[in-house]
């Protein structure tokens, strides 16, 4: 398995603006650091628990991503070292967030995950919901987390003017919530989109960010 020379050739062929969270889910730790040791240090899990396991075996310089729906009650276990949190798609978990994250001194960056596939099983919230959140007195009192952008998942499909237009959606709802809520705020910055099927279509509608698992590790069951 050559996973330097997968994350090397992605990184040649991407702007260099787009930075990659390689999906390390149901990959062990060693072959994790095959990648660590090519350079990259970006990495998203979708399960708790594996997020747990695996920022503890491995390097502390990695930036550990939750990617995945993610609970109020397993929010405590990983408030320690999450860099960046994709996945926050109610006014609640964004408020345990807040509080876990003052319990260790910290700040944590989270996404608001908005819903822009056609299917029922892909998680995240309206554009008015998300909008609702962010106009919120609760919102405006938390000091332990910040916005630092969206992310959303694109319908399964073959169809690519259907994930085309489900991306240009998206970014449509970054510019409407930047010029909205943080036109002063450099670190509303992120668009989280596309996987290892779809991603040069999201890079080509404004992806700052985008998750990678198949490309890099190899199919995985």
């Amino acid at each position: 398995m050559q996973i330097a020379e997968n994350i090397q050739y992605l990184k040649q062929s991407i702007p260099p603006h787009v930075r990659i969270v390689a999906v390390s889910k149901t990959v062990s730790e060693n072959v994790i650091m095959e990648a660590y040791q090519s350079g990259h240090r970006m990495f998203g899990e979708n399960r708790v628990q594996d997020l747990i396991k695996k920022q503890s075996l491995l390097p502390a310089d990695i930036e550990w991503h939750m990617i995945g729906h993610l609970q109020s009650n397993k929010v405590r276990t990983i408030a320690p070292f999450i860099s960046l949190i994709h996945s926050v798609d109610n006014a609640d978990l964004l408020s345990v967030i807040n509080r876990e994250a003052m319990k260790n001194s910290r700040t944590i960056s989270c996404l608001l995950q908005i819903k822009i596939a056609r299917e029922e099983t892909k998680s995240g919230i309206a554009l008015a919901e998300a909008r609702d959140i962010l106009s919120s007195p609760e919102f405006r009192s938390m000091e332990h987390v910040r916005i630092t952008g969206l992310m959303g998942m694109a319908t399964f499909t073959d169809d690519t003017a259907i994930v085309r237009s489900e991306f240009r959606y998206l970014a449509e709802c970054f510019r409407q919530m930047k010029t909205d809520f943080f036109g002063h705020d450099p670190s509303f910055c992120e668009l989280s989109m596309g996987m290892s099927g779809d991603y040069s279509i999201a890079i080509e509608e404004g992806a700052t960010m985008i998750r990678i698992g198949t490309l890099i590790f190899g199919s995985r069951t």
